[in-house]
């Protein structure tokens, strides 16, 4: 486990489901509809996909902070505009990883 995925608990995967589930799958800043799991996406392009995955940020940046009132679910646009304006401690590459 690299050090960055070790400030995540073993049940990141299920908490960021919740988090996902209960948004319906929209990103909370813009309203994007997003991927749902299990979505059959063959027929987006590469880039498409990328626009449209929906991931969690913590609020207060903090990765080992996993109180659902600290998660957002956020489409990739807009999980990167917090941490490019935060210049948090998640780099551009790293949000494909979640």
């Amino acid at each position: 486990m690299t050090a960055m995925n070790s400030r995540y608990p073993d049940n990141w995967t299920d908490i960021a489901t919740a988090i996902k589930t209960s948004a319906r799958w929209r990103c909370e800043k813009c309203g994007m509809a997003c991927i749902q799991s299990g979505e059959d996406t063959s027929g987006l392009s590469r880039s498409d996909r990328a626009i449209r995955t929906l991931t969690v940020h913590h609020r207060n940046y903090q990765p080992e902070d996993n109180r659902p009132e600290n998660l957002m679910a956020l489409c990739t646009g807009c999980h990167l505009s917090y941490h490019q304006r935060r210049r948090g401690n998640v780099s551009p590459g790293q949000l494909e990883l979640w």
